[in-house]
């Protein structure tokens, strides 16, 4: 159990990328998408910080193991900071990337400031509760049409000056480099010795304790025993 973390996502493109950036972790990445129908978390926090607490302390609750939970989203400085914490359900519960981007642009048109970022905030918890944090940001603009084929969500929009590409155009590699998820994952793989150290203490402290067995010692069963 020490050696295993879940990532409380079924996004396929999270997991993919967060398995990448820890593939060299003495650690089992696992994601919910292993343990078949669990019980959703409703995501109604207001920053970053609670909604990635909230999914990772749900989910090590119901597993039993420790969970990575990551909140991450766009802050628009024209839109006063949205579509934030509501960036994957901006455009509706069930809306694709596509419709997510035009929503967007379409609330762009006409602005001149284009400043954006994206912003991640990983949480990592244990069935009992304690929880560490990691958070990133990755500064950006956004552009007035569509770019590139690779990434998710707004990538496609979101313009990396210092590369000269929209995230949707980065090879993953690229993006892990500099991206908010890729900086937050980065720090936390490099201590990933003092997590595991930090985990295996917490887990032991919320072992449940050893039945007593001295109570049991001059007890007579054959008394109980009937027929």
């Amino acid at each position: 159990m020490l050696n295993i973390i879940v990532l409380a996502t079924r996004n396929t493109n999270k997991v993919t990328e967060i398995k990448a950036l820890l593939k060299d972790a003495p650690v089992e990445i696992k994601c919910l998408a292993d343990y078949g129908p669990l019980p959703p978390v409703v995501e109604d926090k207001e920053t970053f910080e609670e909604n990635a607490y909230k999914k990772a302390l749900h989910y090590a609750k119901v597993l039993g193991l420790p969970c990575l939970g990551d909140d991450s989203g766009l802050e628009v400085d024209a839109l006063d900071g949205r579509p934030g914490v509501l960036s994957a359900r901006y455009a509706g519960e069930n809306a694709t990337d596509l419709e997510k981007c035009d929503k967007l642009l379409k609330e762009m048109a006409g602005k001149t400031n284009r400043k954006a970022r994206f912003h991640c905030v990983l949480s990592l918890a244990t069935p009992g509760g304690p929880a560490l944090t990691w958070e990133s940001s990755c500064e950006g603009e956004i552009i007035e049409e569509r770019r590139g084929e690779s990434g998710f969500g707004y990538d496609p929009v979101f313009y990396y000056a210092p590369l000269r590409k929209t995230f949707a155009q980065l090879s993953m590699e690229e993006k892990n480099l500099v991206s908010h998820r890729g900086k937050a994952m980065a720090e936390f793989a490099r201590e990933i010795d003092k997590v595991l150290v930090w985990l295996r203490q917490r887990l032991m402290e919320q072992k449940p304790p050893k039945p007593d067995h001295e109570q049991f010692e001059n007890d007579d069963w054959s008394k109980h025993l009937k027929g």
